[in-house]
């Protein structure tokens, strides 16, 4: 019936008829239709806002990654004394100071002798920190965050997949 009225003045319109206009209730129930599907929008897209934060830091962790390899490689195979500012002599692209974007925070050896290391990127829009950790001796790489559910945070924290 709504749709009917709504196309009947529409055509009188576009004919040049003279119309008096919508009614007060087609009104509100456009503007009621419109509330609903801004409520649905809005939390998604900020949402997706927090991923794509959350993305940028796990680029950062994999970049961070790729330097500390090349890091280990030139002083052979250990990690002693890396820290963020020489993973950003490596690859400029590693940011180490905190501000708007995604930081490498942590940059360290880990393992009796430093063959294993832990890297943590912090995420300032969702706190979220994203860490990559490689053990000493068997190289396994683990690939963890803090706040599952969260952003780009997946169940279970890990996210390698």
């Amino acid at each position: 019936m709504f749709l009917q009225n709504l196309r009947a003045k529409m055509s009188a319109r576009l004919s040049g008829e003279r119309e008096a206009g919508f009614t007060l209730i087609e009104l509100l129930v456009v503007m009621l239709i419109l509330g609903i599907l801004a409520a649905i929008a809005i939390p998604a897209f900020f949402n997706q806002r927090e991923k794509a934060s959350d993305a940028q830091a796990k680029s950062m962790a994999r970049t961070a990654e790729t330097a500390m390899e090349t890091y280990s490689t030139e002083h052979g195979g250990k990690y002693t004394e890396v820290e963020p500012e020489k993973l950003n002599g490596i690859e400029e692209t590693i940011t180490f100071e905190a501000g708007e974007t995604p930081y490498l925070s942590t940059a360290e050896a880990t393992g009796a002798t430093n063959g294993g290391y832990v890297l943590v990127v912090t995420s300032p829009k969702t706190e979220n920190t994203f860490e990559i950790a490689r053990e000493e001796g068997s190289g396994v790489a683990t690939f963890d965050c803090e706040t599952p559910n969260n952003g780009g945070c997946p169940e279970g924290g890990d996210w390698s997949k």
